[in-house]
């Protein structure tokens, strides 16, 4: 039987909570960073959606003149950069950040200000890349960045070079929040917690971990090679200099297809959580869900050549690649039956976080079949650079990723505020984000296999383009509107919404054996655990119910100081890269590095209870 201290022992009133602006400077409490995380990836998320609607716009009827066609270039770039590396991985973060350790029985991260760290540094990433608006320098060649057209003969401008030097930045960032996260998991474990004891999320968040320290240095390699041609005479990429454009393109999905699945991953932890307490069941196929995860992430690496089969590659390397694009789709499939299995003949509990996780598993098992026709290279010759490819990705990375961090948004929104989003309006954006996001992306299927290119800001009347993108953006109008929904409900939910019980969906994990919001040491005593569902257990044993655990002193129990040297260090890490942005200013360059140095012996030296 688990063991769960919930906190009526030794109860005393709790110190006063840490407020004002410099209390959220200096945090390094993992759920002050989770929310830092989530409140700056969903502005950048709206940002990204401005811009999606403002391509939408301009495609919604041929011939149209609203965007010029560099100011078009630059807002589909910066639209699919945001929304991968502002949007949904910081998303993704905040529920690292706040609920691993919560589901652990951990009382922080294993590396606070390294957390914080990592949290400035993605800030600073983000601000350096939207300032190339500023300077009318948004980068214009594609998220993809292919060579050559991100060669200084065809890109002069700082266009490129804000996208490197934002993207290094960034990848700076998760790096330092992998390891965090990694040595967590591993190291930080409540007793009895045994590996294959983990609560899903932990799972998946482990193995996106391991994809993110494997697959970021490979960008991190080709954003470097790209800066010493842009900026120091090398032709790593540059034909005429006996370099090869394709080099690129192999670096470039090296990263980029496990970054799917660091996108998903995380998304099928969620789902993974969610989909049990809300059919009163425990997960179907726990063990198998867990290798299935590993098998995804494995293949992941192995596949990435199926992005290139337009290249020429030849068929040796076409099949190889072709039949381990097929292969992954075995372990995807395991995850789809299983989920399917656990809501087979539950107790189902039609409430908001369920309707959006049900929603991820319809809209993804719609894009994972159009992925498996990318398999094929003959039709994926036929596909390629058309909107179907963009239908393709949408189904997976917005029905796949944002429904499942909107279903976790709901489902964990009462831990982190200690208040209840509305249900009534949560099904009103559950509804206008189902309807309109599949009113703006299925007709791109039709429209794909009717031969509309990609990456075209506009198109001629009488092409037979008209009616599905006047469809599409409509439906992207009210995709919009149902963020604006919810954004109501968020506001409307922290100033006057149902007070949020310590578990008011009776869920299975750890988090929901603590107050809402949880206190800053989490757990007064360190939980013991049995079982896979140990709050379930718990309750078992106490005749299906539990007492509402109190909110206790933490005297006695240690926690890391706040600490201002992690913003310092990642501001000198920023203005370091910035500096080469600024073609390779040198006092910059050296008083980035000055700042850094003078941040991370200050931090190392700091003493832990200053």
């Amino acid at each position: 039987m688990s063991t769960i201290a919930m906190g009526h022992a030794g109860t005393e009133a709790a110190p006063a909570e840490k407020k004002g602006l410099w209390s959220w400077i200096t945090t390094v409490d993992h759920k002050r960073i989770g929310i830092l995380y989530g409140v700056t990836a969903f502005i950048f998320f709206l940002l990204g959606g401005l811009e999606a609607l403002l391509i939408r716009w301009q495609l919604g009827a041929p011939d149209k003149t609203f965007l010029s066609p560099e100011a078009y270039n630059q807002l589909f770039t910066m639209h699919g950069t945001t929304m991968i590396f502002l949007g949904v991985m910081p998303l993704s973060a905040m529920f690292f950040n706040y609920f691993i350790p919560l589901q652990i029985g951990a009382r922080d991260v294993a590396f606070p200000r390294l957390n914080a760290y990592s949290y400035w540094v993605f800030l600073f990433g983000g601000l350096v890349l939207n300032a190339s608006f500023l300077f009318n320098a948004a980068p214009d060649m594609g998220w993809f960045a292919y060579a050559n057209l991100t060669s200084k003969q065809f890109s002069p401008g700082l266009n490129v070079d804000f996208w490197i030097i934002g993207l290094q930045i960034l990848g700076i960032a998760s790096l330092a929040a992998a390891v965090n996260f990694f040595v967590t998991i591993l190291n930080l474990r409540a007793p009895g917690m045994k590996m294959m004891r983990m609560p899903m999320f932990v799972w998946m968040s482990l193995i996106t971990q391991v994809l993110l320290l494997l697959a970021f240095p490979i960008i991190t390699v080709a954003l470097v090679l790209l800066m010493l041609d842009r900026n120091f005479g090398t032709h790593f990429f540059v034909p005429s200099g006996g370099g090869d454009p394709v080099l690129w393109q192999h670096l470039f999905w090296l990263f980029g297809h496990p970054e799917v699945y660091i996108l998903i991953l995380p998304a099928f932890g969620v789902v993974s959580e969610i989909l049990p307490v809300f059919s009163r069941k425990p997960l179907f196929g726990y063990a198998a869900m867990v290798f299935s995860g590993c098998f995804i992430a494995f293949l992941g690496f192995g596949v990435w050549s199926h992005h290139m089969f337009s290249t020429g590659l030849g068929p040796m390397a076409d099949t190889v690649f072709s039949l381990g694009t097929m292969l992954i789709a075995i372990p995807t499939g395991v995850k789809i039956f299983n989920w399917i299995g656990t809501v087979w003949g539950g107790s189902i509990q039609y409430k908001t976080p369920m309707y959006f996780a049900l929603g991820f598993v319809a809209m993804f098992i719609i894009g994972g079949l159009s992925g498996v026709m990318h398999a094929s290279p003959p039709a994926d010759l036929q596909q390629t650079d058309s909107y179907f490819i963009v239908a393709h990705f949408h189904y997976v990375l917005f029905g796949g990723s944002i429904f499942a961090l909107t279903a976790g948004a709901y489902y964990w929104f009462p831990k982190m505020t200690g208040r209840m989003l509305s249900e009534g309006l949560g099904k009103v954006h559950f509804w206008l984000m189902f309807i309109g996001f599949n009113l703006t992306f299925a007709p791109m299927h039709i429209l794909g296999l009717n031969g509309m290119p990609r990456r075209v800001y506009t198109y001629s009347a009488g092409m037979g383009f008209e009616f599905w993108n006047a469809i599409e953006t409509a439906g992207s109008l009210i995709l919009g509107f149902s963020f604006l929904v919810f954004i109501v409900n968020i506001l409307k939910s922290l100033k006057s919404g149902e007070v949020a019980t310590a578990d008011p969906w009776h869920g299975a994990t750890l988090e929901w054996s603590i107050p809402s919001p949880p206190q800053e040491w989490n757990f007064a005593v360190e939980p013991t655990v049995d079982g896979r569902d140990p709050l379930w257990e718990l309750r078992r044993a106490n005749g299906g119910t539990l007492p509402e655990p109190a909110r206790v002193s933490g005297k006695g129990i240690h926690l890391p100081s706040p600490s201002y040297w992690p913003i310092v260090t990642a501001f000198g890490t920023a203005m370091t890269l910035v500096g080469f942005l600024m073609h390779v200013t040198l006092w910059v360059i050296l008083a980035g590095l000055a700042i850094t140095m003078i941040g991370i012996f200050s931090w190392a030296f700091e003493p832990a209870d200053h």
